[in-house]
């Protein structure tokens, strides 16, 4: 996506934008890739990273990567990119779609329940950029409910987490200033899967590790909803364990009225 002006003081700002806390989030053997630490993100002041869209992104050290996955809950992949994780300790985020959260209450809350970060991708996954600015916003407003509704059975003002990204990244000025006033941050990415294109995991794997070689740090986004991906995530994670990469988990700063919930369930209980 193109850079905008308007989006210049963000690169300013984003040292002062996040919190580094310490890890690993989970005691892991040394034989599991794990995740190296948590990255708190402050989403006041219309926070937008992730270079392929935005001059910013997250302040990852070289070989960090946060791994992100959209469009999801979905049967069977979900399911079983959740398997590959947990059994490398793995932290990441889901960008979830509001009807397919409404559909499968049970695997949003086993992200919670896993430790995961759940945020918001609108209820149906149209192009925004593409219809009025109002039903945009019904459809970013609606997904969000649905996806707090699936996960912790209320909904409340604000989003429990603040995170949004927008279908195709197709933003627009208003909306990014719509965000902004309600302290969402929005979440692009540094490089991509392309996994909505057929391909066999091995592929898509080779894919994947030289795009983030060539970059050596960043956001990846990947489909949970996508057969070849949930096949060739446990290779990426022993290839991203091989190649000296770390994992960093991304929440919110400031949770809203679902942070006891959601540390209660990421702690098991």
């Amino acid at each position: 996506m193109r850079p905008r002006s308007l989006l210049a003081p963000i690169v300013l700002l984003a040292p002062f934008l996040f919190v580094a806390l310490a890890g690993p989030v989970l005691a892991c053997g040394p034989e599991s890739l794990g995740t190296r630490r948590v990255l708190a993100v402050d989403t006041a002041g219309g926070v937008r990273v992730g270079t392929k869209s935005y001059p910013a992104t997250l302040p990852l050290a070289d070989k960090e990567v946060v791994l992100t996955f959209d469009d999801g809950p979905w049967p069977g992949t979900t399911e079983a990119v959740l398997d590959a994780l947990a059994r490398e300790c793995v932290k990441a985020t889901f960008f979830l779609i509001g009807e397919n959260a409404a559909a499968r209450p049970a695997l949003v809350r086993r992200m919670i329940a896993d430790g995961h970060t759940v945020g918001h991708h609108t209820w149906s996954h149209p192009i925004l950029s593409k219809i009025a600015t109002a039903d945009a916003l019904n459809e970013i407003e609606r997904g969000i409910a649905a996806d707090d509704r699936a996960a912790y059975g209320s909904v409340s003002a604000t989003p429990r987490v603040a995170f949004f990204r927008f279908p195709g990244f197709a933003d627009t000025p208003e909306l990014l200033d719509r965000l902004a006033e309600r302290k969402i941050a929005v979440f692009g990415a540094d490089l991509w899967a392309s996994d909505w294109k057929p391909m066999t995991p091995q592929a898509q794997l080779d894919l994947v590790m030289k795009r983030l070689n060539e970059t050596g740090r960043g956001i990846v986004l990947f489909h949970d909803t996508k057969r070849q991906t949930a096949d060739m995530l446990p290779a990426f994670l022993r290839a991203l364990k091989d190649s000296g990469y770390g994992v960093v988990h991304i929440m919110p700063a400031h949770p809203q009225a679902g942070r006891s919930f959601y540390r209660s369930l990421s702690a098991g209980g």
